[in-house]
């Protein structure tokens, strides 16, 4: 005769299920369907408790506290800020070597000569402030936290405190600042694509476009209302083209790059989520990046 396992739970009930999870023997009072199989209380409630704790939809790990990454790049922004403005504000050093410049430039020299070559500008006695183009290619990322105007950097730092929490909220920790950083490479891009190559521009406006974008496509993942988002975003980019002096190019860069960071974690498969997200988020980066390289060699020649 065949031995017969009994339930951990109920000693006295002869059973042949097993817990996949667990591999322990349950009776049918005990077992509860899972995806595949059965399993047991136990397993059951552990799970549930990992996942309303931990887990979040789509693979990131649920923060403590969502809003405490924004606040401390709102700090960042901050810190530069006054660090810029104890400088010289936008005539300093400092804001020459943050903010984002496609090609370098010769600082004026008194009989306002304005000289575009490096090697021109040192034989005349003047001073080269590189760009990304002529040696300095931090400024795809430092132009991302610098600001002069104290309205620029209310207005963005509002945005981000307003948004950041809520894709944090949604996508975890590190997938939020993925985004965040590939809006902001996104926004270079766009920068040295289309902008002026003498034209500093900085920012968070590119990163919180990004966010923009990324709470949109959460919105249409969830089939929610998105009229409200494309309103807003719609009257951002057009504030953007008719207002001089706003970067339009780095809006709608941040802008494409947030929607494509994200795109790259929720709109798989969700058993493709975890092996391919982070891959393609980092593609996009890739992208953005072999578009800053490829501009600043055209501008370097």
């Amino acid at each position: 005769m065949d031995d017969v396992a009994t339930c951990y739970r109920h000693p006295s009930e002869a059973t042949r299920i097993t817990c996949q999870r667990c591999d322990r023997p349950i009776c049918g009072s005990c077992m509860i369907p899972g995806s595949v199989g059965f399993q047991c209380p136990e397993c059951v409630h552990r799970g549930n408790r990992e996942t309303r704790q931990h887990q979040l939809p789509y693979g990131g790990v649920r923060s403590s506290n969502p809003k405490a990454t924004s606040i401390a790049l709102i700090a960042v922004n901050v810190l530069v800020w006054v660090a810029v403005l104890l400088t010289g504000g936008s005539n300093g050093r400092l804001f020459a070597t943050l903010a984002l410049m496609p090609n370098g430039h010769c600082e004026p020299r008194a009989d306002g000569m304005f000289l575009i070559d490096r090697f021109m500008c040192l034989q005349q006695g003047a001073e080269w402030w590189p760009g990304v183009a002529s040696g300095a290619p931090w400024q795809v990322i430092t132009s991302a936290f610098t600001h002069v105007s104290p309205l620029h950097i209310l207005f963005n730092m509002l945005m981000l405190f307003l948004l950041g929490p809520q894709v944090e909220g949604i996508m975890g920790r590190a997938r939020f600042l993925a985004i965040y950083f590939i809006a902001a490479l996104g926004g270079s891009a766009g920068v040295m694509l289309f902008s002026a190559p003498f034209v500093k521009t900085m920012g968070a406006s590119g990163a919180v476009y990004g966010l923009m974008g990324a709470l949109l496509i959460l919105a249409l993942k969830h089939k929610g209302d998105v009229r409200g988002i494309l309103m807003w975003i719609g009257l951002n980019v057009a504030f953007s083209f008719m207002v001089s002096g706003i970067s339009w190019e780095g809006h709608l860069g941040g802008l494409v790059g947030g929607v494509a960071a994200i795109s790259a974690f929720v709109m798989l498969p969700k058993q493709h989520r975890a092996r391919w997200g982070w891959p393609l988020a980092g593609l996009a980066a890739l992208v953005f990046i072999g578009i800053i390289v490829a501009r600043a060699l055209t501008l370097a020649v």
